[in-house]
């Protein structure tokens, strides 16, 4: 990871892991339209079955099915639930653009990572 991404991740956080997602139970994630316009930031046990999920677009009314927001651009992994809701709460509180540099530093092409994660 560059240092630049380090900058837009912050410090003081508990220990991450960019690994193969089936090496850690928690996950935190960032989804996007295909446009790359809205983002969605959430925490999950299981991320294929949770992206799926939002592809599917199961939960008629929440806000991923309502703009799209289906496009997997960027994941962490966490050992604990504390340490993954903490990071999601960090994120949820930082700009959009410390966002969009952590998505640029992590998948600059801004591929839809679903397919390298699903089981």
């Amino acid at each position: 990871m560059s240092d630049k991404a380090d900058e837009a991740i912050g410090s003081g956080l508990p220990k991450r892991s960019h690994k193969a997602p089936r090496q850690m139970p928690y996950f935190v994630y960032i989804l996007t339209t295909r446009k790359n316009t809205t983002l969605y930031t959430g925490v999950t046990n299981d991320l294929t079955r949770r992206v799926a999920e939002h592809k599917e677009g199961i939960n008629k009314g929440s806000f991923t099915s309502q703009y799209s927001c289906n496009k997997l651009v960027y994941y962490e992994a966490f050992e604990t639930a504390e340490s993954a809701i903490a990071r999601e709460k960090q994120l949820k509180g930082g700009s959009k653009q410390k966002k969009l540099d952590l998505i640029q530093a992590f998948n600059p092409e801004w591929v839809d990572l679903y397919d390298r994660v699903k089981v």
